[in-house]
């Protein structure tokens, strides 16, 4: 059987494909888009994590000096300052990793080609010994384990705690580096030290 095609049929085909081909052509770009915006976001990723990893390196530049310092009879130089090894025996807490003045006697390491900033600061209020009349600093005493000495003043309830008689004090040590795309990673690790 034969069909016959009127005048106002002729012709609907080519205006559905188009607007099929349009919806499809539209389809793809997102898609593109979106697949680009997935590459770039991992890319960041990426990059950021690498970044990070990097500032580590000035992390245990600081950490490694503080220690080998505060081994046998080193100590005494934590109670002042040293801007040439990255270290301040107080802590403006009006400052922050964003200030100027919160990095004043930085020093910096290179690691694998990037330039590390850190800087090394003791949670104290003052110079001089932590136990220092007028010095507060922040501090941490261990519980003893065991045989607890009872000194004067000191509960006998057998829920209170026992601390160890020397306190460790705090001290943290920041770094930060400038990437290459305008990021900017600081990272801080806490320490704490027996006084």
């Amino acid at each position: 059987m034969r069909k016959t095609y009127t005048k106002e049929q002729g012709g609907l085909a080519l205006p559905v494909m188009l607007i099929i081909l349009l919806v499809m052509l539209i389809s793809s770009i997102y898609l593109l888009k979106s697949s680009n915006s997935t590459t770039l976001t991992a890319s960041n990723l990426a990059y950021d994590s690498a970044q990070s990893r990097a500032v580590d390196a000035g992390l245990h530049a600081g950490f490694k000096w503080l220690s080998q310092t505060a081994a046998g009879s080193n100590k005494a130089l934590l109670n002042e300052d040293s801007p040439q090894n990255g270290y301040l025996a107080t802590l403006d807490t009006t400052q922050t990793a964003r200030s100027d003045a919160f990095w004043n006697g930085k020093k910096t390491v290179v690691h694998e080609g990037q330039s590390i900033e850190y800087v090394v600061h003791r949670l104290c209020l003052l110079t001089g010994a932590f136990d220092a009349g007028g010095n507060a600093c922040v501090q941490t005493a261990d519980a003893n384990a065991g045989g607890a000495h009872i000194g004067v003043g000191d509960s006998l309830a057998s829920d209170s705690p026992q601390f160890a008689e020397t306190p460790k004090v705090h001290y943290v040590v920041t770094a930060r580096l400038s990437g290459a795309r305008g990021g900017n990673v600081v990272n801080q690790l806490v320490v704490l030290i027996g006084g």
